[in-house]
């Protein structure tokens, strides 16, 4: 109970808006000292956890993928592919909405970046959108689930997160997540096609003359997925790993931005201060987790939870029901990161009891984690938008746009667990 107790204080004081690796590694700190039965020395391990964080091969490719993105975000590839896009599917009912979550899914293949998708898609097609008299609320939902695409899509970061996380092969989930993320971008276009239908006034066929040859079209595509299919490619292939495939990707970012011109020392220079913000804090997160979950293992947590799962209930799908509703709900109020490093550990040894395939599993949790993107109201996707929108829509508008879009992940994920076979395709 006590070790229930810390998770919630934990919890408490990320509500109250500590940052997460202070409130993680605070609460850890402070149980620890005052259990009398516990005491400092809990910590005599957490060094060489540390250690074995940095030279952990598999992280590797965090700050490397995180790299090749923010370079790939300032080539110009996703501006020029979202507006020749745009205007291929110009006289679709639905078809800039259709537009946005294939760029979204291209973006997400080859960058993985969701607030440079969605900052860059609402830039330039939210006002192309509008101004064609689409649904304020259907072109923010479109434009927030399109840039968290990158979340499920492999190279992911959730992804090689939980496999390190999980102790399992990043190489296969990436294989596993392949079919359940096109079968996401499906159903968003068909949800889009067939609301357009019913209402087409919500999503009419743009009016303007804008023409684009396929020559455009190709010159803009191309490039991008040709990356995609390199670094993807060559770690389903077995030829080279998820960390040295991202440094790969790396370099062909630089490349691509060297065709479009855009390479420069200030572009490299804001690549390689963003990466290490963002990686420092990603590992900062996994610090504070490590010493979380040492003192939570020591108060009995862990083996709190594998008994109630495994012998007090027993049923492997009550226990895959209540960890996808958990993850869920938590994804309202703390992202992927937090999640991924506190509440994944707890589960994989009940996984483990159950004998629940890993890969299966950790698919389930990422189509999951993918949510606490749009979920209000700490959806980073949601802020996103809104910063880059500024008035051309409002709150409320958004909030309105994402539900649907939600329950379209929801009816993804019930249709990854019906259908297992959807992760086993590739492998």
């Amino acid at each position: 109970m006590i070790a229930l107790a810390m998770f919630g204080v934990a919890l408490t004081l990320l509500l109250l808006g500590i940052p997460v690796a202070f409130a993680f590694g605070g609460v850890a700190i402070i149980f620890a000292f005052l259990i009398p039965n516990l005491g400092m020395d809990v910590f005599h391990i957490l060094p060489f956890r540390i250690y074995g964080i940095m030279s952990n091969t598999t992280l590797m490719a965090v700050p490397l993928f995180i790299a090749m993105g923010l370079i790939l975000e300032k080539s110009g590839m996703a501006e020029k592919l979202l507006v020749n896009m745009s205007a291929l599917f110009r006289l679709v009912r639905g078809g800039l909405g259709v537009s946005v979550v294939l760029v979204g899914a291209i973006l997400a293949a080859s960058t993985g970046i969701v607030s440079a998708s969605v900052v860059m898609m609402s830039i330039i097609t939210l006002p192309l959108m509008l101004k064609a008299g689409y649904d304020k609320s259907l072109a923010s939902g479109t434009i927030a689930a399109s840039g968290t695409l990158g979340q499920i899509i492999p190279p992911s970061i959730i992804l090689i997160v939980l496999g390190d996380v999980m102790s399992v092969s990043v190489g296969e989930l990436f294989m596993g997540a392949v079919l359940p993320g096109l079968v996401l971008v499906g159903l968003y276009i068909l949800y889009i096609l067939v609301y357009a239908y019913i209402k087409p006034e919500v999503a009419p066929a743009m009016k303007i003359e804008n023409h684009v040859g396929w020559k455009e079209f190709v010159s803009s595509i191309l490039p991008p997925l040709l990356l995609m299919f390199a670094v993807l490619g060559s770690i389903f292939a077995g030829i080279a790993s998820p960390t040295e495939s991202a440094a790969f990707g790396v370099a062909g970012g630089l490349v691509l931005s060297a065709l479009n011109k855009k390479l420069d020392f200030s572009m490299i220079r804001y690549a390689l201060f963003e990466t290490m913000k963002l990686s420092g804090m990603i590992f900062m997160i996994l610090i504070g987790a490590t010493a979380f979950s040492l003192v939570f293992n020591e108060l009995g947590g862990t083996d709190l939870i594998l008994e109630f799962f495994s012998e007090d209930i027993g049923d492997v799908w009550v226990f895959i029901g209540v960890a996808m509703f958990s993850i869920f709900v938590l994804g309202f109020f703390i992202d992927f990161i937090e999640i991924s490093f506190i509440v994944v550990p707890i589960l994989v040894p009940v996984m483990e009891a159950f004998g629940i395939d890993p890969i299966w599993f950790g698919v389930l949790i990422a189509m999951n984690l993918q949510a606490s993107f749009l979920t209000p109201p700490f959806g980073l996707s949601l802020f996103f938008l809104k910063g880059a929108a500024k008035d051309q829509v409002s709150t409320g508008d958004i909030y309105k746009g994402i539900v649907p879009f939600i329950a379209l992940q929801l009816l993804a994920l019930a249709t990854v667990i019906l259908f297992p076979d959807l992760v086993f395709a590739f492998l």
